[in-house]
Formats: C-alpha cells, structure tokens, sequence
C-alpha cells in the first residue's frame, strides 16, 4: 500500500542530497511579442546520483540521454537541466557545466583534479511565447546551478515561464511522500518529483473543472472543489493549445540506493502518473522526458522476511517506489497547474476556475 503523506516541503528536495534552482527571462510587454519569457530549472545532486530516463513523447529535445541506459559506462550524474527555448535552449547546460566544473563536481579525470561534470538535460517547446530570439543560454544555465537549494518556488518560474498546459498557463510543479510504517523496510523513505508541465493534453476534466491529477487521492487533498457552471463553461470555451507547443519534461528521485536499472523502472512509472494527470499524453507532438535519480542516502531495514525466490531486494522495493513515483508526479501536475499565473495573456486555472478554491 503506498502511503500520502507528503514530506516537510512536499517537494523533490525532500529528497536528501538534491537541490533546485531556477532561473528565467520575463519581460512586461511579453504579450507583444516583444519580450522574453522562458528559463531554466537545474537540479543538482552534490557528489552526484545514480540514474537513468525514460522518453515516451514522440517530440523530444534532449542531451546525453543515450548515456544513461543502465548498460553503459557512467552511471552517475550530477546535475539535470530542465529548459525552455526548444533545442536551442540545450545550450543552457553547457553553463550548468561551466558552475560544477568551477566547483570541483565531476567525475574526476585528470592528476591536476580535472573534473567532466554529467549534465543531462531535456527541453520543451516555448519558443512562440515572447520573441523566438529570446531563448535560455549558457549564462542561464550557470545563474539556475548557481541558485539551486533546498527551497525553491513553483509555477510560472525558470523552465515553466513559458509553458502551457492545453488551454490554462503550465509550470514548474513538485511534490514528495514520506513512507510510513505500512511498508516496514521503507519506514521514512523519500520519493519525489518535480515537473515542467507543457503538454498538448488537457490539465482538467471538462465535465467537473476539477485537475485530472486529482484523481488518486480526490480534490479535497489540494483544496478545491467543483467550480461553478458558469466558470466550467468559460474554461471549456477557451481555445484548444497550437499543436506545436509541447512537451512534459521532470525529474523523479529517491534516497533509497538503487542500480540505474532501478532507476529506469522508477522512470517508467512516472510516466504512468502523467497519464492521470494529462489527456492525451505522449503524443507524436510531445517529447515527454522523465529522468529518476537515486541518491542512495537512506538505508533500507532488513526484511522481515526473505523475498519471493529469485527476486532481489530492490526488486521488492521497486514495487512501492514505483506505486510512490507515480502518485508523486501525478501530484506534480496538480502542482503546477494549481501554481501557475498567467504569463503572455495565457490564463491560469486559479483565475479561469477561481471558484474551485472555494
């Protein structure tokens, strides 16, 4: 049974080893056309983290993702990028780079203490909101590593300025469960997420206004309720999302150790907590990236009994991570929309469905 309680923060921080920082470039008259709206995310894993990704959108924009299927060589990381600017905004990791190499984070190559820091990186498609031109770059990237803490904000901030969920503004979303005693070997385990919300799909069931995401543990848990007709018929009134801007890119992590083969099942199975929170999902026009880190700083208890023959441990183990994961980014979802402000005349959920926050 996967417990509900969220951590302290009830974000990917609460995760131990890992920090966020964001970074972005948003400007007043953004709704001419003119200005700039788009950013960076970075999350950082001092002294780096096991992991691995899983891509299920048929439009992605990447980097360094063939280096971490479980069979090659490197196996750890230390840094994910996040960003706006389509491929162009890949350029931003080059920065996230530039800081960890500047602070000694990397896998250490060199007599002279040389370090190559790992910087995977994923990106969506914002590049219509404000000027094209404008697009996050590798000072960008630098300014987010550089920012990146324990406490961090949500919605329209660093790699979600610019994004939109269907119809209502996207944005940087997070949420985290601490296990509870129901799961004996996990007792205070972390899982959490963190996700750039920018799909095709839409965010909230047209028949109720209610967050898709709300579905596993009902609106209650985020405050709301069903919004008034008038207000369900104005969100379902507005104009469908130009096919184009798209893509649901995040971060999932635990402090439980894992192989990159474990972290590549946690990766699949946040993919499962997309699909409750966005319809459609994984679309050809979306490039939906997950990466799943493992920090490896909490230490399982002994089981308390032998697993079923020829399963390891953390394949026993996996079978709650992965039920926590999804929960965690369905709820990052939630968190996103429910955060977000309007940004270049797109609207938000909290001033289009103001009446479910009763």
């Amino acid at each position: 049974m996967v417990v509900v309680k969220p951590g302290p923060r009830d974000a990917l921080t609460d995760v131990a080893g890992l920090l966020v920082g964001h970074h972005h470039k948003l400007d007043p008259d953004v709704e001419s056309g003119r200005g700039a709206a788009t950013g960076c995310t970075v999350v950082r894993a001092p002294g780096g983290a096991v992991a691995a990704v899983d891509v299920r959108g048929g439009g992605p924009g990447t980097r360094e993702t063939d280096l971490l299927e479980p069979s090659n060589t490197v196996q750890r990381i230390h840094a994910v990028l996040l960003g706006g600017g389509s491929a162009f905004g890949l350029a931003a990791a080059d920065g996230v780079m530039r800081w960890l190499e500047e602070h000694g984070e990397g896998i250490p190559m060199g007599a002279a203490g040389q370090v190559v820091p790992i910087v995977p990186a994923a990106v969506i498609f914002d590049l219509t909101v404000g000027d094209w031109s404008i697009r996050p770059t590798s000072d960008d990237g630098f300014l987010a590593a550089e920012a990146a803490s324990t406490e961090f904000v949500t919605g329209s901030v660093g790699a979600g300025v610019g994004a939109r969920a269907g119809s209502l503004k996207g944005g940087i979303g997070t949420a985290s469960v601490v296990f509870d005693d129901s799961v004996p070997e996990l007792v205070a385990a972390t899982v959490g997420a963190l996700v750039v919300a920018n799909p095709v799909g839409t965010v909230f069931d047209p028949r109720t206004g209610l967050p898709w995401g709300t579905g596993s543990d009902g609106p209650e848990f985020f405050g709301l309720q069903p919004p008034s007709a008038e207000q369900l018929a104005a969100a379902n009134a507005l104009p469908d999302k130009w096919v184009a801007l798209n893509t649901t890119i995040g971060v999932v992590a635990t402090d439980v150790e894992l192989s990159a083969s474990g972290c590549r099942r946690m990766a699949i199975a946040a993919h499962d907590g997309l699909a409750r929170a966005i319809r459609p999902v994984h679309s050809p026009l979306d490039g939906d990236t997950v990466f799943a880190l493992s920090t490896g700083a909490f230490a399982p208890a002994p089981a308390a009994q032998p697993p079923p023959l020829e399963l390891s441990d953390e394949a026993v183990l996996l079978t709650h991570l992965c039920a926590a994961t999804a929960l965690c980014m369905e709820r990052a979802i939630v968190s996103a929309v429910l955060a977000a402000t309007s940004v270049a005349g797109i609207p938000a959920y909290r001033d289009e469905l103001s009446s479910a926050f009763g």
